[in-house]
């Protein structure tokens, strides 16, 4: 893992400049099913997208799946929480992480974070993030998962709770997953979740500013 740095404050872009674009903000949280593999590839594409600056929140058990060393942004875990809270005075990581993101990407979400967030749950740095989450800012969540998993009727009931504290799905797809199975469950393609995420952003800054 990356030396832990303390998140930026986010400020507001100067009025006057024409020329300088405020940066998006996007915190990306990664869960352990085995579409972390992908991990990597997801950073490097959204990357690509002008303006944009991005940090990734991970579970203990999604480490299993890629190397911090792939990860060219910083990446938060549980420990970061209790090592940058020793008092009363002290920043809270998930507060934190929560105000300076613009937008939230949970990919993958596997089964066991899923049943936590639809209940409320809180009990990793991620879900804390997400339970603390501004819900008048993004969230967007890529279900992934075995298909006798996702066929699971909990499943539906859970996906529909997050749909209705206002979290957008970005649907699994179908196709032949690691176990050999093959039907769906699969995370959605990375092209698919970037360019949602642009999209939103592009939204965003097209809003007009309140005065």
């Amino acid at each position: 893992m990356e030396p832990f740095s303390p998140p930026e404050p986010g400020f507001p872009a100067e009025k006057s400049s024409s020329v300088t674009q405020k940066k998006s903000h996007v915190l990306v949280g990664v869960t352990g099913s085995v579409a972390a593999l992908k991990l990597p590839l997801l950073i490097a594409e959204l990357l690509k997208i002008p303006a944009l600056e991005v940090k990734v929140v991970t579970t203990e058990r999604a480490k299993h799946f890629y190397s911090a060393q792939e990860i060219p942004v910083t990446l938060y875990s549980d420990e970061d929480e209790w090592q940058l809270w020793k008092g009363r005075s002290d920043p809270v990581l998930h507060i934190e992480l929560r105000r300076w993101a613009d937008l939230m990407l949970v990919a993958p979400l596997d089964a066991n974070t899923l049943a936590k967030l639809a209940n409320g749950i809180c009990d990793n740095l991620l879900t804390c993030v997400i339970r603390a989450w501004d819900l008048s800012k993004p969230l967007l969540f890529c279900p992934a998962m075995n298909t006798a998993m996702w066929e699971h009727p909990i499943t539906a009931q859970q996906v529909e709770q997050l749909k209705g504290f206002g979290y957008t799905e970005i649907p699994c797809v179908v196709k032949k997953l690691v176990c050999g199975d093959e039907g769906r469950g699969a995370m959605a393609e990375v092209w698919t979740i970037v360019e949602s995420v642009k999209r939103i952003l592009e939204e965003q800054r097209d809003l007009p500013t309140q005065s």
